[in-house]
């Protein structure tokens, strides 16, 4: 089994105390429950699991340490609504069907860090969703008469209040909405890992390196085997390596960074508002955010199925941020690293069952927080008997057949292209 080998550090995992893993797991270990993965999802499905089956052994599996994988290399959005793609009756229901399902997870996390004082900077930031392009105008405006048919509060903001808000003048125009939060997500999932119940069995650094059945499931791992009644594998496109979904999902490395310290004279250049994040207005975009008082966060390159080398990554995204802040040009990239996420055809995650006694949800699509901690929890209810399958497939769909290869190589590859065209300087 291989996963994702991230060869730098996750930057807002050094931005962080230095924190000691938990032990390795080692010999032979038997439990009721094991999971693969300790990110959002993993964690949930844990937590949840204990809550409702007190009492069971339940081992977490994390293959690096926890603040090192995929869950903590995001940039750090998360909202409890989203807004509907249109305004057609369709688009409603699904929309607040969806919301429904992101509450319930947000305020699940929200409960989390105060009952357990986790510290992970979770602050209301609103959304800025920015053009830098005519074609990434039309798309803002397209947002602003979905949200004013909804009668949800916004600001349309020109380049000059953008700039003055956010520090630049690279935008050409940008909607501003409420419903947004900003979180560090390497303290937010070592937050919601340090915390897990006592029957809650965390090991760190331990890689299932295979799966198999015989009347129980048996985990091997590199210094021993682990026996589980049932598996949760909460590892998103990881899963292909172990013969799961190698028809449903992609695997897709994205990049962030994270600049070095703003001297005192260079802060004015964040812009007025303490907290805010900017979302690009083509997928292919680069996102933005403040960091804290005095860094900024770029995120954007992509990149199929394989990594590129730090120095690309770092190249590129200085590019990016330069390009949108010519005054802070002496200001270097202190972080830079990558991260992968699972993409499917239709936007659809794949969750529930998928053997005896072996489930999954997988193929967030870039949408991890919030998304991963609600369909974790649901799984470790699907599997307690409180049936949540109907609901979760009439509203979320499932990961439909994706092209085998070569095909799906070429395809991609196409696709890219002309979506890179297309966002033009957005990116």
């Amino acid at each position: 089994m291989t996963y994702p080998s991230y060869p730098d550090v996750c930057g807002w995992n050094a931005l962080l105390p230095v924190r000691r893993p938990n032990m390795a797991a080692t010999g032979q270990i038997k439990v009721k429950y094991a999971i693969v993965g300790a990110g959002f999802t993993g964690l949930a499905a844990a937590r949840r699991l204990a809550e409702l089956d007190p009492g069971a052994e339940i081992a977490v599996l994390e293959a690096t340490a926890v603040g090192e994988g995929s869950s903590a290399r995001n940039s750090g959005f998360l909202s409890p609504d989203d807004l509907p793609g249109g305004t057609s009756a369709a688009d409603l229901a699904k929309n607040a069907a969806i919301n429904r399902f992101g509450a319930e997870g947000f305020d699940w996390l929200v409960d989390l860090i105060a009952r357990y004082g986790i510290s992970c900077d979770l602050e209301k930031s609103g959304r800025i969703k920015a053009a830098a392009t005519e074609l990434g105008e039309r798309s803002v405006e397209d947002l602003r008469d979905i949200v004013e048919a909804l009668a949800r509060p916004h600001d349309l903001l020109d380049r000059r209040q953008l700039r003055e808000r956010v520090g630049t003048s690279y935008y050409r125009s940008g909607l501003f909405t409420e419903g947004g939060y900003l979180v560090q997500p390497a303290a937010l999932v070592r937050g919601l890992a340090d915390s897990l119940p006592d029957d809650v069995h965390l090991f760190e650094n331990t890689p299932v390196l295979e799966l198999r059945r015989s009347n129980k499931w048996r985990l091997m791992v590199p210094d021993g085997e682990v026996t589980a009644d049932t598996v949760i594998m909460a590892v998103n496109s990881a899963i292909k390596g172990f013969g799961y979904l190698r028809d449903r999902l992609v695997t897709i490395y994205t990049y962030a960074a994270i600049t070095g310290q703003l001297s005192k004279t260079d802060l004015p250049q964040l812009g007025s508002m303490p907290v805010w994040g900017i979302l690009p207005s083509h997928r292919l975009g680069t996102t933005v955010r403040r960091v804290g008082t005095d860094r900024l966060m770029v995120r954007s390159l992509y990149a199929y199925e394989r990594g590129v080398s730090n120095g690309k990554a770092h190249a590129e995204l200085l590019t990016r941020f330069r390009r949108r802040y010519p005054d802070l040009a002496h200001v270097d990239l202190e972080f830079v690293w990558g991260g992968t996420t699972a993409l499917t055809m239709n936007g659809a995650p794949f969750w529930g069952r998928i053997d005896d006694g072996l489930y999954t949800s997988a193929g967030c699509n870039g949408a991890g927080i919030v998304k991963g901690t609600v369909l974790g929890k649901r799984l470790a209810e699907e599997i307690a008997g409180e049936s949540t399958a109907d609901e979760i497939g009439k509203w979320y769909g499932t990961a439909n057949w994706i092209a085998p290869e070569p095909l799906r190589t070429a395809g991609f590859h196409l696709v890219s292209a002309i979506e890179r065209r297309k966002a033009g300087l957005e990116s």
